[in-house]
């Protein structure tokens, strides 16, 4: 039986929900994962996540669906990305097929607190793994462990899919040949001075450029950019400083197999913005979001889509996707994985 919970006027919060799955990393292999009810994290005052923040992180959705069933939209994608950014920190991957295994048996678990269909609001995963064991000296830790939760949310942006107001960061949101392209809690840190600063002056998010040159466009502190040309071409930035996003190589296909249209990943310079019909910026949390004006210094773009609605295509493209994942529209084989 779902849980008494008002699912349409739900935030984007955090809710204890029943179980979650943890693993621990020890004698240089994996121990067996369990289930608990106890939400609390215990780790020695001298972890290595609390002295060097070795962390990486994912975030995906499970859904119910037209004919009721629970699925999970593209988890392949989320176990091998989260393996990639545990490489690049020094970290032991946690074996994709066991991603899988966690994913199935927390959703399962926690299916009472899945949100109906038609409610607009989903359960929300954060797997996540840390060093667990002590470490004084800057190195990698022996020891972590791997946990994954869930908790229902509604839409990321409260006041829902409106136009967003944005400016360009006087800050940098990661450095060249850093950590930019994995996920990893770091990362997050270094854009919350910058967040914060932009809400003071009055915006919704930031636009942050490369750190280079301040000359190309990057994301947000937690989005990829997607720009519509007056053509109808569907264009993403290319960096190397960029997350590689699953919800955006979804939304370039989509673009290209569902409507047709012509897309492509390259360089964006910000000079290009005014040239550009649409923008919208797109993450697992808001799917896709629209963007009406983007302000640097005294510099305004306005984009002629305006700040009152999504523009046509990136309309099309948040229905088609959304579609997708809650079985209203026939998904690509693979893209989704029923759970229940």
């Amino acid at each position: 039986m779902k849980k008494d919970i008002d699912w349409g006027n739900l935030g984007f919060g955090y809710i204890t929900t029943d179980k979650r799955y943890v693993a621990d990393y020890r004698e240089g292999q994996w121990q067996e994962g369990r289930l608990t009810d106890d939400a609390t994290v215990v780790i020695n005052e001298c972890a290595g996540i609390l002295q060097y923040c070795q962390e990486v992180f994912e975030g995906l959705k499970a859904y119910t669906t037209e004919d009721g069933s629970i699925v999970t939209f593209r988890p392949d994608l989320n176990a091998s990305r989260m393996a990639d950014s545990a490489r690049r920190m020094e970290m032991p991957p946690f074996p994709e097929e066991r991603f899988i295994e966690a994913l199935d048996a927390v959703v399962r678990e926690n299916a009472d607190w899945v949100p109906p269909f038609g409610t607009g609001a989903t359960l929300y995963i954060r797997p996540y793994m840390f060093a667990s064991t002590p470490v004084i000296g800057v190195k990698p830790a022996e020891g972590y462990q791997f946990r994954m939760f869930c908790t229902p949310v509604g839409p990321y942006f409260k006041d829902g899919v409106k136009p967003l107001s944005i400016c360009v960061s006087d800050f940098d949101r990661a450095a060249p040949r850093g950590t930019g392209f994995i996920k990893a809690g770091l990362n997050y840190a270094m854009s919350l001075h910058a967040h914060v600063t932009a809400h003071a002056a009055g915006y919704d998010e930031n636009m942050f450029l490369d750190p280079a040159t301040r000359t190309y466009v990057e994301e947000t502190g937690g989005a990829n950019f997607l720009f519509i040309t007056k053509d109808g071409e569907v264009v993403t930035p290319e960096s190397d400083s960029i997350l590689p996003s699953v919800t955006r190589r979804s939304l370039m296909y989509v673009a290209e197999h569902y409507l047709g249209l012509k897309t492509v990943q390259r360089p964006v310079r910000f000079d290009e913005l005014k040239d550009f019909e649409e923008c919208g910026i797109c993450g697992t949390a808001a799917v896709i979001c629209p963007v009406g004006r983007v302000v640097r210094g005294d510099e305004e773009v306005l984009f002629p889509s305006g700040m009152e609605k999504m523009g046509p295509i990136t309309q099309k493209l948040y229905d088609t996707l959304v579609g997708i994942q809650y079985g209203t529209v026939p998904a690509p084989e693979g893209w989704i994985h029923k759970i229940c």
